[in-house]
């Protein structure tokens, strides 16, 4: 009987996570707030391939090697933004510390992490 209760929960737990898309959609409010805020550079991918990502040379988001940077650094350049010059090529974005809201920053960093899976 022990068994056959196990087998169960397995098969009922197993059909609702398979109800949950592998990929789910991304909050429509944290959508908004990128392609207002970082599409323009990053792209609506976040491939970087816009014309002022290309002009800064911006990294490709979707990229493993992009993906490795924790939570904590991706706040800080989206809290604090960023100013520098590497090989020649001026970066900047501007921090978006006081225009973001409750919450945004959290969905931002959530946003960015789907773009590995696309």
């Amino acid at each position: 009987m022990k068994t056959l209760n196990r087998l169960l929960t397995t098969l009922a737990l197993g059909s609702m996570l398979a109800a949950i898309p592998a990929n789910a959609a991304p909050d429509k409010k944290i959508e908004r707030v990128w392609k207002a805020k970082c599409a323009s550079c990053h792209g609506a991918d976040g491939k970087g391939a816009t014309e002022k990502g290309k002009q800064m040379q911006v990294k490709d988001m979707t990229t493993a090697e992009y993906q490795k940077q924790s939570d904590d650094d991706l706040k800080k350049a989206i809290n604090e933004g960023v100013k520098k010059t590497e090989g020649g090529v001026k970066k900047e974005m501007d921090p978006f510390k006081d225009e973001l809201k409750a919450g945004e920053l959290d969905g931002l960093i959530a946003f960015i992490r789907g773009l590995a899976a696309k």
